[in-house]
């Protein structure tokens, strides 16, 4: 009651998306035992206990709240036979994740302690090694953005790579296509471009219903039967969520369907039904 149904929604998927679980906390009413509150705990925060025999017997949140099986209604995005908690992209792919950070980690590292002289001070002269030694901490002492003075015929030659040289840039777009991969989203919502691709209207548009279809379905259709088993009547009520426009591409798109759906002879929708998909009012009301 205290957030939006948005929000409470934004809670489930993000908590199945991180730890492959989400977990509501039912609230009843006591005389008629009818579900009058959810709200979405930290998945991090719960404890599942099981008997001996791997079977689920409650919960413990917060390490001290013991809430029974009735009192929670448990969300999975991937299911293991003899698993009671759920894995998600994170968790299943643990060690490809690692490989990212780690590479990631790697150049920052070694852009900013990895070894390798920025430059080389060179001469054709004759140097012993205090000269050397002197010219060296002279060239240090200056740090950066200070006008250098060379004598002895020395010049400088840097050995920094830039970024493009160090393939940084390709590191980065590997990082993010191998994460958009895991946990199924197209890499044009990444804001990045596939290598050796090109994307046009049309393939964004296939890819788009695609995501629709099999990335946000292994959580709109989570959410839809757990919310069907806390409705009352579950065996006639059964809550869905609309996608309908997700799949539509455009607004053209979109009034085609309806157009088609409201013809006289072989329609199957009426005006006010067509009306409430697109949130507005029945024609006539107020």
């Amino acid at each position: 009651p205290k957030q939006t149904r948005a929000a409470f929604l934004e809670q489930t998927v993000n908590s199945l998306a991180l730890s492959g679980n989400a977990f509501w906390r039912v609230y009843r009413n006591d005389t008629r035992n009818e579900v009058i509150k959810l709200e979405c705990l930290n998945p991090f925060d719960v404890l599942i206990q099981s008997d001996d025999l791997g079977n689920l017997q409650s919960y413990v949140y917060r390490g001290t709240e013991k809430l029974s099986i009735a009192d929670i209604q448990p969300l999975s995005l991937l299911r293991v036979p003899g698993n009671l908690y759920g894995l998600g992209p994170i968790q299943s792919a643990q060690k490809e994740l690692l490989a990212i950070t780690s590479t990631r980690d790697y150049v920052s590292d070694w852009f900013a302690a990895g070894g390798t002289p920025a430059g080389i001070l060179k001469t054709d002269q004759m140097l012993d090694g205090a000269d050397a030694q002197r010219a060296a901490d002279a060239w240090n002492a200056l740090g950066s953005g200070k006008t250098a003075v060379l004598g002895n015929g020395l010049s400088f030659q840097s050995t920094y790579l830039s970024p493009k040289d160090a393939q940084f840039l390709e590191t980065q777009s590997f990082g993010v296509e191998q994460t958009a991969r895991l946990f199924g989203i197209p890499v044009n919502l990444m804001a990045t471009a596939l290598q050796g691709g090109s994307m046009t209207y049309s393939n964004i548009e296939q890819e788009l219903i695609s995501f629709t279809r099999f990335t946000l379905a292994a959580y709109y259709v989570e959410i839809e039967e757990a919310m069907t088993a806390l409705l009352p009547g579950r065996l006639t009520n059964v809550a869905k969520m609309n996608i309908d426009a997700l799949l539509r591409s455009d607004t053209l798109t979109r009034y085609q369907a309806h157009q088609i759906a409201l013809d006289p002879t072989s329609g199957w929708l009426s005006k006010d039904e067509v009306r409430n998909i697109e949130g507005l009012a029945p024609n006539g009301a107020i």
